[in-house]
């Protein structure tokens, strides 16, 4: 058992002016937070669309498509992932337009960093209980310990085992490409290469294994892997 709980608190920060943006996941990583970085408002929008993320921190002005149009198409699919808005814009008009497409608040740049922060906590407080584990069958994954659970016992997971089967079960039953894999865990830019997502497969079906789960990771031919329910279980 572990004496103390650390939560991961996952980031989707879209920033075009790129120095800006590894500015901050320097600062949100040192703060203990997951952060994904992007550079447009199409790419954050598919990164929120596919993604698993406790927030969204959005600069309005950005190529592609603005944060406005971002946050607003999220709303209308029903996405009501907390979302704080930053521009250079301090006009009240612009915080009012920002508010009224559903962004939960609003930052005006030049800022601190410490408020920035505080207003995270302040946008992700209302997650309740039940926000912070995913289930299927007899198995759990809490999001603050990282513990993969069943009646049988627990594994504290590896990042990116926890990163792996947090995909899963979140979208159960979908088949994941190894490629998709590839990309949300490691990134393009990672050195690895490919056949690692099969390796970090085996390390989940393994524990998936010796939990007694009555879910498996399956794959499909040339398709990719899904959370199915286990034959016989």
């Amino acid at each position: 058992m572990y004496s103390s709980v650390v939560i991961i608190m996952r980031i989707l920060l879209a920033e075009d002016e790129k120095s800006l943006a590894k500015a901050l996941v320097k600062i949100f990583e040192k703060n203990n937070f997951s952060v994904d970085a992007v550079y447009d408002g199409a790419e954050a929008l598919s990164y929120i669309e596919n993604g698993n993320y406790d927030v969204a921190v959005l600069d309005i002005m950005m190529p592609k498509m603005d944060g406005i149009s971002v946050l607003r198409k999220l709303r209308s699919e029903g996405n009501q992932l907390p979302v704080l808005m930053l521009t250079a814009k301090s006009e009240v008009e612009d915080k009012v337009l920002g508010l009224d497409s559903g962004a939960n608040d609003y930052l005006a740049k030049p800022f601190d960093t410490r408020e920035l922060l505080a207003r995270i906590r302040a946008v992700t407080r209302t997650r309740t209980e039940s926000d912070s584990k995913l289930r299927m069958g007899n198995i759990s994954l809490d999001r603050a310990s990282f513990e993969l659970s069943s009646p049988s016992g627990s594994f504290r997971l590896a990042n990116k085992e926890y990163q792996m089967m947090e995909l899963f079960l979140s979208y159960p039953r979908c088949l994941i490409s190894a490629e998709r894999l590839f990309e949300k865990i490691w990134g393009y830019e990672s050195e690895s290469e490919i056949n690692v997502v099969w390796v970090y497969i085996s390390y989940l079906r393994k524990k998936l294994s010796a939990l007694g789960a009555s879910v498996e990771i399956r794959a499909s031919r040339n398709a990719g892997y899904s959370l199915e329910e286990a034959n016989g279980k």
